[in-house]
């Protein structure tokens, strides 16, 4: 018997706007589609969150027994500037300031984005499928859009006619957008007059002489509009109607919206029967952007090679952070809320670790049963972590209490105990085990530290030499000492 038997899971469901009871399409199986990167740049910290409470749920799923197949795509064409129809390919546009071929940046990044991901402990997709390696998928998918007379083809560019589909349909219906709201608020852009209506979508663009990425199709040499190539990799791999769709809220519109318009539009059904949506990182209380300043990726998260955050972070304590909060909350990165991580991070290790030195006594003072039943219905009440992680040091506390002798468990209860807290911590929230002291980085700032008390003792007593000599050791290990008014931090060279 597996344990989704047991377990009611319920998900908010962005389609309905409230939580729903999970039913898989088929009993046992749940079928997982979730929207890559565009790998044109370094995995952003954002998306990193995106990915990580999808790599959760992935998890959770599987350990309730669930046959998973969890595809996420790898978007490697088709993706223009500002997320439009005219402008160029993002990886292309990359690729001519560097002077390099477009795949050399496409494997460049996508390697990068993998290594990020192994580095924060996730767990790979089933099927990672390409847009490039399903060309013909998409373009068959065209074909049948325009038999049923939802494209039209201009000037070998075919678009998606939304005001036709909309006759019939609800174009608007994930993201609670009217057509005629979008109507209004549309000005018309330099190149798109080729299209019936602006709100019109491309399904496939005509390539102009200098564009690279290119591939042959019935309306011209070209490539696929970005909407068109999940929609083709998800259907391919999932079936027509699957059970959860994914990404981030900034998907919802245009990008999941003109998703299922093709769906219905080409197979005349809806394609997905929970759509999931995980919101925003925010550094320092707002929005993270490379233009601003106000950004920071996750290389100089893990290092402290920055000039936002005090220090660098395991990954394990950056991936508590996360799970601290509900993944369809906004999250502010912060270095006091790393800081309290870490400690609350640390702390739970610790009581995981001592689990082993604990001596079972012939009575329980604590009901095991029923804090196992709260880790789970915090997990089924949409993957609510946060609740879950408040439980855990509800256990922390109690293995604290059992090693002074102010509690006592059976064997069997002490067994529950520890195999309950390791699966929700290492198997679900995916956190890797660690000490404080097994980091360098820890060890360093704590000695560190030290040095930069006596030093500031020493100046206040007025030993000038003294403080002079701990600064010039430290800078001859390579340690710079910066005063300031908020007082001494360091750096490494």
């Amino acid at each position: 018997m597996q344990l989704y038997q047991d377990q009611t899971i319920q998900i908010y469901n962005s389609l309905s706007g409230k939580k729903e009871i999970l039913k898989p399409i088929e009993t046992g199986y749940v079928g997982m589609y979730v929207c890559g990167p565009t790998v044109y740049s370094n995995v952003h910290l954002g998306n990193v969150r995106t990915f990580m409470s999808f790599d959760m749920i992935f998890r959770y799923l599987k350990h309730l027994g669930y046959k998973v197949r969890y595809v996420r795509n790898i978007t490697d064409a088709g993706h223009l500037e500002n997320d439009a129809d005219v402008g160029e390919d993002k990886i292309t546009k990359k690729a001519r300031l560097e002077a390099i071929e477009p795949m050399e940046i496409v494997q460049r990044y996508t390697v990068d984005f993998h290594n990020v991901l192994n580095t924060f402990n996730f767990l790979p997709p089933s099927i990672e499928p390409t847009a490039t390696g399903h060309i013909i998928e998409q373009i068959n998918l065209i074909q049948t859009i325009i038999k049923n007379d939802f494209g039209y083809e201009i000037n070998g560019s075919v678009y998606f006619d939304v005001h036709k589909y909309n006759q019939t349909n609800d174009y608007g219906i994930l993201s609670k957008r009217k057509l005629e709201d979008l109507i209004h608020n549309t000005r018309e852009l330099d190149g798109q007059s080729d299209k019936r209506n602006p709100q019109d979508f491309a399904l496939w663009k005509r390539a102009e002489p200098t564009h690279i990425m290119r591939w042959p199709s019935p309306w011209s040499d070209g490539f696929p509009g970005w909407h068109l190539e999940c929609t083709a990799m998800s259907t391919k791999y999932l079936g027509d109607f699957f059970d959860i769709h994914g990404g981030g809220m900034d998907l919802k519109f245009p990008h999941h919206e003109c998703e299922i318009a093709q769906n219905k539009a080409a197979k005349g059904q809806d394609p997905v029967k929970y759509w999931m949506h995980a919101n925003m990182l925010e550094l320092n209380g707002a929005r993270m952007s490379k233009s601003t300043g106000n950004y920071i990726n996750p290389a100089e998260l893990l290092s402290g090679e920055n000039d936002i955050m005090s220090k660098g972070y395991n990954p394990s304590v950056i991936r508590f952070f996360m799970m601290q909060a509900s993944y369809r909350s906004v999250l502010d990165l912060t270095d006091a809320g790393l800081e309290a991580s870490e400690k609350g991070f640390y702390r739970l290790m610790d009581a995981i670790n001592g689990l082993d030195d604990l001596k079972a006594g012939t009575t329980s003072t604590f009901n095991v049963s029923e804090w196992k039943q709260k880790c789970y219905d915090a997990m089924n009440d949409d993957f609510n972590t946060p609740i879950l992680i408040a439980h855990l040091f509800e256990s922390g506390k109690l293995v604290n209490q059992i090693k002074d002798n102010n509690a006592s468990l059976t064997s069997e209860d002490l067994e529950v105990l520890k195999q309950t807290m390791n699966a929700f911590t290492f198997d679900i929230l995916g956190l890797e085990n660690a000490t404080k002291s097994d980091t360098g980085t820890d060890k360093l700032s704590e000695a560190v530290e030290l040095l930069i008390q006596l030093r500031q003792d020493a100046r206040a007593n007025k030993d000038f030499a003294m403080s002079d000599k701990i600064r010039n050791e430290l800078a001859a290990k390579g340690i710079q000492l910066n005063d300031g008014k908020d007082g001494t931090t360091f750096s490494t060279n």
